[in-house]
C-alpha cells in the first residue's frame, strides 16, 4: 500500500509568487538529483494563493526522502510566515488514476 499525503494551505497574496518560486527550486533540484521512491506534485489553484501538494510514497527498497532535499528544506523553513492559512497535511487513499 502506497502512503499518500495531501497538504493544503493559502499563501499571503504578496508572498504567493515567492512561494511558487521556492517550489520551482525544489523541482529543479529534484530534476537534478533524480531521487527514487516517491511522486511529488504541486498545484497552484485559480485563486492564485491556494496551493496543494501531493506526495505518493512508492513501495521500493531504500527510498529517497523529499525531506532530505535541501531546496525542500528551504521551502518548508519559512512556510508559516508566507501563509494566511497554515499548511494542513492529510493522509489520503488513492482510489484510481490514469497516467
Amino acid at each position: 500500500m502506497m502512503k499518500t499525503t495531501v497538504v493544503r494551505y493559502v499563501a499571503k497574496p504578496d508572498r504567493a509568487t515567492e512561494n511558487q518560486q521556492l517550489i520551482e527550486a525544489v523541482f529543479a533540484e529534484l530534476e537534478q538529483r533524480q531521487p527514487e521512491g516517491f511522486t511529488y506534485k504541486v498545484f497552484r489553484l485559480e485563486d492564485g494563493v491556494s496551493f496543494i501538494h501531493v506526495v505518493i510514497e512508492h513501495d521500493v527498497d531504500d527510498p529517497d526522502s523529499l525531506q532530505a532535499v535541501p531546496a525542500f528544506q528551504a521551502f518548508v523553513a519559512g512556510i508559516r510566515d508566507r501563509c494566511d492559512v497554515v499548511p494542513v497535511a492529510t493522509g489520503a487513499t488513492i482510489v484510481g488514476g490514469y497516467r
